[in-house]
């Protein structure tokens, strides 16, 4: 592996450290105080700077995420809490969202509330909310590399209603600044139903400054909202008062050339900050997200920079963010009939230069 500056085998990194987790590895803990009493958190870390904490407890969600002991995501004022808080009427979702690296949304429903078929579907569904079965959170060596895996997984259910799993797996590599998702969604239930999924991936300071740049691949930008100005949904602004929240869908936007692990094209953002705070001074930091277009060919950005809502939020979708029954509407409304599957493949790559 390389790490530190150089090559490493493994027997050469064993023989320099008591145990493994000194330099890098896997820890399971959990949160004591208020409301995140009980909250279990696995802690990454890389070893080469990238560190993050992966949420059991909600969805296998990504909560804090660091790059060399400084936050590249976004929290909410919320904190870490437990998920027994949540409440899923209306907007009541913004209570208990975590904010963090990563917030799913879904999995029948994503945007904003709605009542459809005479049932009641609150803000972006339920599944950052839900605990998860099975989990597991192992390292293993591969000749002379070391990875690392986190997956659980979760179900939405309910009588005389959907009965839908997502199976995730989250791996990570000792040396290597990159986080990898995969996604398996199955109906396990015996109707056709409803499918929806949004990846909520929030950036905040001090990766987002006036001097962030923000790279996106599409060749349409447009506005959900009527009166939205266009300019400036690529730059970054200092915390202001008063600011309403700007969302754009992008479109008709390019694919990489390269190949996701199924075969499917892939599509990028990138987020460059030239003065990222590091030890011994500043330098430039590049945080990429890629994902596989085939399944999510939906990319939504939201931008925040108001005063303790200073996040970016760049969201890879299946679907818009009006709610299901306005999906419907447009005819972009996605189901799955029983014993159906689809997967989900995202990476998040961090640089330093």
């Amino acid at each position: 592996m390389d790490l530190y500056g150089r090559r490493w085998s493994r027997q050469e990194l064993e023989a320099r450290v008591g145990k493994l987790e000194q330099v890098a590895g896997i820890r399971r803990m959990k949160l004591t105080e208020g409301h995140e009493a009980g909250v279990e958190q696995i802690q990454v870390r890389t070893g080469a700077g990238l560190a993050y904490y992966v949420s059991p407890m909600r969805g296998m969600d990504i909560s804090l995420a660091e790059f060399g002991g400084v936050p590249i995501s976004w929290q909410s004022p919320n904190g870490d809490v437990h998920p027994s808080y949540y409440d899923a009427n209306g907007a009541e979702w913004g209570r208990t969202a975590v904010g963090g690296l990563l917030m799913t949304c879904g999995l029948t429903q994503v945007g904003s509330p709605c009542e459809d078929g005479g049932k009641k579907y609150g803000q972006h569904g339920r599944v950052h909310h839900i605990p998860a079965v099975q989990t597991s959170a192992e390292g293993t060596w591969e000749g002379d590399e070391y990875e690392m895996t986190v997956s659980g997984v979760i179900e939405e259910s309910q009588i005389f209603g959907e009965n839908i799993r997502l199976t995730r797996r989250i791996k990570s590599w000792i040396g290597k600044n990159k986080i990898s998702i995969r996604d398996v969604v199955e109906n396990i239930g015996h109707e056709i139903t409803s499918h929806m999924i949004l990846y909520h991936f929030n950036f905040g300071f001090p990766l987002m400054t006036e001097k962030t740049a923000i790279s996106f691949p599409d060749r349409k930008v447009v506005a959900r909202d009527e009166g939205t100005p266009l300019q400036g949904f690529d730059m970054w602004e200092s915390p202001q008062a008063n600011y309403c929240e700007r969302v754009y869908y992008h479109e008709d936007y390019a694919v990489n050339g390269e190949t996701a692990h199924n075969g499917d094209e892939t599509s990028t953002v990138v987020i460059s900050n030239p003065e990222f705070p590091r030890a011994g001074g500043t330098g430039r930091l590049e945080v990429r997200l890629t994902w596989s277009t085939r399944n999510l060919p939906r990319l939504v950005e939201w931008k925040m920079p108001g005063l303790g809502m200073h996040v970016l939020g760049i969201e890879p979708a299946n679907c818009h963010v009006e709610g299901r029954v306005r999906e419907r509407e447009r005819g972009t409304l996605v189901t799955l009939h029983p014993g159906a599957t689809v997967t989900y493949e995202l990476e998040l790559e961090v640089s330093a230069q």
